[in-house]
């Protein structure tokens, strides 16, 4: 299987290294172009892809060809390869935004288009990514991409009218939870904490929290009550938390990056 990738950046190398580690495919089997030159030196000497100068050479020779691209950059991309790309390829977009309708009336021919979106923490093998696709790509094409994208973390089939709520609660959600951690420890170094160590608690605290929700099947308004006793420290900063809108905050956030989503 000859995968290719229109673009090197972070989120590209995350998945080909998934990819690899999995076992999907050699790296000798990845195709991939970028605009800089860094970025092409970095993904063969890291993950010994080949490095092609174009993106028609890429286009022409993926049996899988993900656009990982900025959206911005789609239109002049999309015009660039589409005489190249067949109807016997699969077409990943990982591009919040880009519809399969944008999609299919860019390339202007019928092809096999996902779309997908996932998130940084693939680049240390727990990303979370959501996945649609089009009515040309079959069901056992789909377990495919399925499995390529969970080569990196989680991968979970969605409608495409969820895909905007995707890119608010995962796509960029990694950037909320960082702002977070790095609040618990600005707090914690202002109580006497040193700083790597204040990043490292509040990190792991994150980190099993998240796993306790995965893990145990409880809601977590139950795991949160668990933590605050009666007339206990925890439900003092929970209070705390309540009244400057933590919760609103949150919310409000996740729909403006949706409705910004919508717009690209």
């Amino acid at each position: 299987m000859k995968i290719g990738f229109i673009g090197l950046g972070n989120m590209a190398t995350a998945m080909m290294g998934g990819i690899i580690e999995s076992g999907l495919c050699e790296s000798t089997d990845i195709i991939g172009s970028d605009l800089s030159e860094e970025n092409k030196r970095k993904a063969y000497e890291n993950l010994s892809i080949t490095c092609v100068k174009d993106n028609v050479t890429v286009a022409s020779q993926a049996e899988i060809l993900v656009l990982s691209i900025k959206p911005q950059v789609y239109p002049d991309v999309i015009n660039e390869i589409k005489d190249t790309v067949t109807d016997k390829q699969i077409i990943i977009s990982i591009a919040p935004g880009k519809t399969l309708s944008f999609l299919e009336m860019s390339f202007g021919k019928n092809l096999k288009i996902v779309r997908c979106m996932p998130n940084t923490p693939a680049l240390v093998k727990e990303g979370c990514t959501g996945v649609c696709h089009n009515a040309n790509v079959t069901d056992e094409e789909f377990e495919t991409v399925l499995k390529i994208l969970s080569g990196f973390g989680k991968a979970y089939p969605v409608k495409e009218s969820q895909m905007d709520a995707v890119v608010a609660v995962s796509g960029s959600s990694p950037a909320y939870v960082f702002m977070m951690i790095e609040a618990m420890a600005d707090a914690a170094v202002a109580e006497g904490l040193p700083r790597n160590q204040a990043y490292e608690f509040a990190a792991q605290a994150v980190m099993g929290s998240a796993k306790m929700v995965l893990e145990t099947g409880k809601h977590p308004a139950e795991l949160k009550d668990m933590v605050c006793s009666p007339a206990g420290t925890t439900i003092e900063a929970v209070r705390v938390l309540e009244d400057k809108g933590f919760r609103s905050s949150l919310i409000e956030a996740m729909k403006t990056c949706a409705d910004k989503s919508r717009s690209l």
